[in-house]
């Protein structure tokens, strides 16, 4: 199956599809960052003339946050930022099945919250990709919620 195929499948899939109701940062929500994530890596790897394994890389980068809940409600696990990468491992193994390098990249995305190093190229471009993603997620509303404020402020004319 190629890195198309892999995306299509997994964006298409109901459960996955599931991730369009739950908040991840700011106004995204976890489909359109694992979407954004995913396309992110594949810039990266492009841009740095990686050679990558480009399915793995679609499949991990898709899945790294296939935790299946809402992290903001009160009734989530604990210490989400620490455990959900294990949470989203095992949902994605047990949904669409993941290699070993797919699994890894996964449990390490939250490096260096989490315990777990990334230790192939793959992985290491999901951490980064992630965390590049989540911050210019994060900041956008922000930067909204700022220029709101200062509008708000101004004197009137």
């Amino acid at each position: 199956m190629t890195e198309t195929e892999n995306f299509n499948k997994i964006v298409q899939d109901k459960k996955f599809q599931t991730g369009k109701n739950f908040v991840q940062h700011g106004d995204f929500s976890v489909y359109d960052h694992s979407i954004y994530v995913c396309e992110t890596c594949f810039k990266m790897s492009k841009k740095l003339h990686l050679k990558v394994d480009k399915e793995s890389l679609a499949k991990g980068a898709l899945l790294h946050d296939y935790f299946l809940y809402d992290w903001h409600k009160k009734d989530h696990p604990r210490f989400h930022s620490f455990r959900h990468a294990g949470f989203a491992a095992e949902n994605a193994k047990r949904d669409f099945g993941l290699n070993s390098k797919e699994e890894k990249m996964i449990r390490a995305h939250m490096f260096p919250l989490g315990l777990k190093v990334p230790t192939s190229k793959e992985a290491i471009l999901l951490c980064i990709a992630d965390k590049y993603c989540a911050t210019r997620e994060t900041l956008k509303g922000k930067r909204k919620h700022l220029k709101n404020l200062i509008k708000f402020r101004k004197a009137p004319e």
